[in-house]
């Protein structure tokens, strides 16, 4: 099969029901943050109250990570997803129980069981990430690596843009309750789509390892291979910084003032421009000088979000945010293919966990920062400082690691070309 064919993953039946299958979960996923984040600051009218969001997702998230990508490598792939999914199914129905207008909580107590129903959701995150990306690499072969993170981030990146503007329809239309029941009927749907996926094999040879032994060679590995280093250090303080999105709830009911529909807008904007350079990254290889180019497009997001800080016209905002997609999406796709080439089948569940601790985690936390900053300078204000903060990352590390600036996957596609 040829390495240029953009169509590569899609030939792969079970690659196309996992699409399917991961499109479902997210587009539930990121709606239900969606919900969430609208009901508590309507709630609270405090951007700090954002920010915690964030802080009760990461804890979690962040503390069981190693642990769960020790679980992920020891254990049968499949089944340990339908168990994830099933989990998630009952926090969803939570949610969706204390949604109920008459249920006669105080808003204090409805406001807790939220965060607390967050944090249960961060301890399953820790196995989903580690958990789907051990699962694509049994699905496909290795020559179609590069070409499977690209349509599996452009799926993530499609349900992520239909997710939250479906979200603000939705609450706009029927409810924060009943955008809520939509979420868990969705991921019902996606427990079903994973039966469809047969059971795969435990490639491990190491089972039974005692498990500090085991978290120590994934964080050895992950801190001995420059190339992953470099990709997880330049994305974690960029979304770190930038996490201008977890402040959206803010400028749409206060600054730009469009209420909850505008909110789904903005909220989707990044999500699309990030799709669609996903998709033009299946027919334009980025695998040439992947270092600079990922210098580069960390710095283009770290000026859209300056742009969208400083804006206060609802278009300008909006292109803002989709230029910050566009770049994240050059930045996403460079980071899956370093991942997915340089980790041994055998460590696929521990580094994507050391993944999850670098950038995933720093998505809530980044949340936490815009919040706290908020609170501290003005909205307006935290962005732009985050954004900054950004830029001189990037300078930074330009700078100092002249090697991850040559860096080049050419030479690791070919070999893998070879093997196939």
């Amino acid at each position: 099969m040829n390495r240029k064919d953009p169509y590569a993953a899609l030939r792969f039946r079970e690659f196309n029901i996992f699409l399917l299958l991961r499109f479902v979960l997210v587009f539930a996923w990121s709606m239900q943050f969606i919900v969430i984040e609208w009901q508590v600051y309507s709630l609270t009218k405090d951007p700090l109250s954002l920010g915690i969001i964030g802080l009760m997702e990461i804890i979690p998230a962040f503390s069981m990570s190693l642990f769960a990508g020790h679980i992920v490598d020891q254990t049968e792939k499949r089944n340990l997803f339908l168990c994830c999914i099933a989990l998630f199914s009952l926090i969803s129905f939570g949610l969706f129980f204390i949604s109920t207008p008459n249920i006669g909580w105080s808003q204090r107590t409805i406001l807790f069981a939220i965060y607390g129903f967050v944090f249960f959701g961060g301890l399953l995150r820790a196995f989903f990430g580690p958990t789907i990306f051990s699962l694509v690499a049994l699905i496909v072969p290795k020559r179609v690596y590069p070409n499977a993170a690209t349509w599996n981030s452009s799926t993530w990146q499609m349900a992520s843009i239909l997710g939250p503007a479906f979200a603000g329809f939705t609450i706009n239309w029927f409810g924060i309750q009943w955008s809520l029941c939509i979420v868990f009927i969705l991921v019902l749907f996606s427990f079903l789509l994973t039966l469809l996926i047969t059971k795969k094999p435990i490639l491990n040879p190491n089972i039974g390892e005692p498990v500090l032994e085991s978290l120590k060679q994934g964080v050895q590995f992950v801190f001995k291979t420059k190339a992953i280093l470099g990709a997880l250090s330049l994305d974690m303080i960029a979304v770190l910084f930038g996490g201008a999105v977890a402040l959206l709830p803010v400028f749409a009911q206060d600054i730009l003032k469009v209420g909850s529909e505008g909110f789904g807008i903005l909220r989707a904007a990044p999500a699309v421009g990030a799709f669609l350079t996903m998709l033009a990254t299946a027919y334009i290889p980025i695998s040439r000088r992947a270092g600079m180019k990922l210098l580069v497009a960390v710095f283009g997001f770290g000026v859209s979000i300056i742009i969208f800080g400083l804006s206060s016209v609802f278009w300008i905002s909006v292109l803002a945010l989709f230029f910050s997609g566009v770049t994240d999406g050059v930045s996403m796709v460079i980071r899956q293919t370093i991942l997915q080439l340089k980790t041994p089948d055998h460590m696929r569940g521990r580094v994507s966990s050391v993944n999850s601790m670098f950038v995933g985690s720093s998505n809530e936390l980044g949340a936490f920062e815009s919040g706290l900053t908020a609170k501290l300078m003005g909205t307006v204000t935290a962005v732009v400082f985050g954004g900054s903060m950004t830029l001189l990352t990037v300078i930074t590390m330009g700078i100092a690691s002249p090697n991850f600036r040559k860096l080049d996957l050419e030479k690791d596609l070919e070999l893998h070309e070879f093997q196939s």
